[in-house]
């Protein structure tokens, strides 16, 4: 069979790809976190962001080609049920790619120009995707997965570099965007909240999301990681000390649940596994991002205490983040070898 053309491979480009980059991006930042204990972590880490940004820029090039030659199916996309909650991984790749900028260069310019375009993006695609699916007609149980939470995500992603680039702006930009990381921060959580009690009555009452939305379960831990790690980014911006105290106890809480959801994940994965419903797609980089954020939350909370049970529990889930991202990897570039991945599944 011919290998598809990039006329092809644009119009039936799944907006979830750049997941690729959220999942590459949190293993490079936390590798680097981790580079502090062993120094040899350090070419690992620049590697990895480089390799990042490069992938983002050739991923984008189909993407914005849909867009702009082929319309009518990316706006198809952006109003179904499940696949438009993929949309926002392009501008979270976005904001994933500022804290890279800052953290690995001193290109502060290119980290604010990713940041800033992330957040612009990433409110036009939380604002379009809700909209659809509160007009719709067509959302049923069967579309409430983890994967509702990606718009979430998003939002309280904003504050991972945009609360550490506060002091870098320009001093009349930075209530403005102090005010955009709080409403970012404060959207998302609350959402989060909201999807949580949705997406556990469909796992309590009604038949699991299995197949290639089985690594969806993982998602979960996204906002678990990510929300504590920016209340402290940008409690660290305010004037209020014993705020950042409770945000620690909090984190520590919200961190517990991470852990015992952890274990949840692996054990339905592994059941989805026996029953032979892990098909490989696009989807099983759903693995690595939100692994990534327990893994970053761990190492903060680490710090924070001084506790070494978080430190361990981090560690072991940066080596399992490893894991699914070098067989995701390998997988995916296989289906990019011989064309298959490009096709849009049944």
């Amino acid at each position: 069979m011919a290998y598809p053309s990039f006329s092809e491979i644009s119009r039936a480009f799944a907006p979830g790809w750049f997941a690729a980059v959220m999942g590459t991006g949190v293993l490079a930042l936390t590798t680097h976190t981790l580079a502090q204990r062993w120094p040899w972590l350090t070419l690992v880490g620049e590697a990895l962001h480089w390799f990042n940004t490069v992938l983002f820029l050739i991923l984008a090039v189909p993407w914005l080609t849909r867009w702009v030659r082929f319309r009518e199916a990316a706006l198809q996309t952006m109003k179904h049920p499940v696949q438009a909650n993929f949309y926002p991984t392009f501008s979270i790749a976005l904001l994933v790619l500022a804290a890279q900028w800052l953290v690995f260069t001193s290109c502060v310019e290119v980290a604010l120009t990713f940041w800033w375009l992330g957040v612009v993006l990433h409110f036009i695609f939380s604002f379009a995707v809700l909209f659809f699916m509160f007009t719709g007609e067509q959302v049923t149980v069967d579309h409430v997965t983890p994967a509702n939470f990606i718009p979430a995500v998003g939002l309280v992603v904003i504050p991972l570099a945009g609360a550490p680039l506060l002091p870098l702006m320009p001093e009349a930009m930075r209530e403005i965007a102090l005010t955009v990381n709080a409403i970012g921060l404060g959207a998302g959580s609350m959402m989060y909240i909201g999807l949580l009690g949705m997406t556990l009555s469909r796992k309590y009452l009604h038949k699991p999301a299995q197949g290639i939305l089985t690594p969806t379960v993982w998602i979960h831990l996204a906002p678990l990681g990510v929300i504590p790690v920016s209340l402290m980014n940008l409690l660290e911006q305010l004037p209020f000390p014993a705020a950042r105290e409770a945000a620690t106890v909090l984190m520590l809480l919200v961190w517990g649940f991470g852990v015992w959801w952890l274990v949840m994940a692996i054990l339905l994965t592994l059941a989805a596994r026996a029953a032979g419903q892990l098909p490989f797609a696009l989807s099983w980089w759903g693995f690595t991002f939100p692994v990534g954020a327990l893994v970053a939350e761990s190492l903060r909370l680490s710090k924070l205490l001084g506790w070494s049970s978080p430190l361990a529990i981090g560690i072991a889930a940066w080596l399992l983040l490893w894991c699914f991202w070098l067989i995701t990897l390998n997988k995916t570039l296989r289906g990019v070898i011989s064309g298959a991945i490009f096709k849009p599944h049944p």
